[in-house]
């Protein structure tokens, strides 16, 4: 029997199908690892996501964090700048400490000569104006136990009077105060005659004494004293003292171990009519200032100052 013949071409395309079919599965398990791979990338890709959000809400966490912290940091810069500023203002508002005073007015015969009283007009309104607070004293035959006062002055306004340290306050307070201490000063020129002499060393402990009381470390202290310095009375007469050397050491020192001289330590003393009378023999007057000089170092006085009428001449103990 003769084999029945095939139609020409087929072989061929059925090959070309089988090749196809075999390049589809091929190309399907590509397309399969791919989108195992796209699964996998997927899911790489997801969790990727979740962790930059993740990262994204702790981001915002920590920015509001910051943004409060820089509001408290703000507000507490705020807080150190209002400090700050008061601090200044308190600093630079003219409330500043000024000196304790004390003033000494010569009732005896230093208080005959018109000139004397001008001193005390002239040059105590200045002097107060340093002050924060004023004693007064005056020299009388017995200025210790005189019944001839004046009571202390406080200058600087009180807390109470001006509790903000407000310094428009201060200076009408002070202003108002300073034109006090004149008129009380002058009154202590009027004194009644109480025994014969001057008694300077006893007007000198006196305000000395009141100024013990109101003693600051951190503040000047001062006493202006207006007085010739003529002490005639009680254990020192200095019409009568020997005053070579050796004698002013131990009129000093005898006063100093009777508890005469005033405790002056740490006060600028100026002194206002120093032997304007010139009731001594002019040989004398350099051994005077040298025997007040070295009475006031003795009882501690860093400085003094003497003045007659013209003249003026600085002494320094230091």
């Amino acid at each position: 029997m003769t084999p029945r013949s095939r139609p020409p071409g087929r072989p061929t395309a059925g090959r070309d199908a089988g090749a196809a079919g075999r390049g589809a599965g091929t190309a399907g398990r590509g397309a399969g690892t791919a989108g195992r791979d796209a699964g996998t990338a997927g899911r790489d890709a997801g969790t990727a996501g979740r962790d930059a959000g993740t990262a994204g809400r702790d981001a915002g966490t920590a920015g509001r964090g910051a943004t409060a912290a820089g509001r408290g940091a703000g507000a507490v810069g705020l807080v150190l700048l209002l400090v700050g500023g008061a601090a200044v203002t308190l600093a630079g508002c003219g409330t500043e400490a000024r000196s304790i005073c004390g003033v000494v007015v010569d009732s005896t015969s230093y208080a005959d000569p018109a000139t004397s009283r001008a001193d005390v007009t002239s040059k105590l309104p200045a002097f107060a104006g340093s002050c924060d607070w004023m004693a007064f004293a005056a020299v009388t035959g017995g200025s210790e136990s005189s019944t001839c006062r004046q009571d202390p002055l406080p200058i600087a306004a009180t807390r109470a009077e001006n509790p903000n340290g407000n310094p428009v306050v201060e200076e009408r307070v002070r202003a108002h105060r300073v034109q006090e201490a004149l008129p009380r000063a002058m009154k202590l020129f009027d004194c009644p005659t109480e025994g014969e002499g001057s008694d300077v060393l006893g007007a000198l402990r006196y305000v000395v004494k009141q100024l013990a009381a109101q003693r600051r470390p951190d503040r000047p202290h001062e006493i202006a004293v207006f007085s010739d310095l003529i002490n005639n009375r009680g254990e020192l007469d200095v019409n009568k003292l020997d005053l070579s050397e050796a004698a002013r050491e131990r009129k000093i020192e005898e006063l100093r171990a009777g508890r005469l001289l005033p405790d002056l330590t740490g006060y600028a003393v100026t002194v206002h009519g120093f032997l304007r009378a010139k009731r001594s023999s002019p040989d004398r007057f350099p051994l005077l200032e040298s025997f007040w000089r070295e009475a006031f170092e003795a009882a501690g006085a860093p400085r003094w100052t003497c003045s007659r009428e013209s003249a003026h001449n600085v002494l320094d103990a230091e």
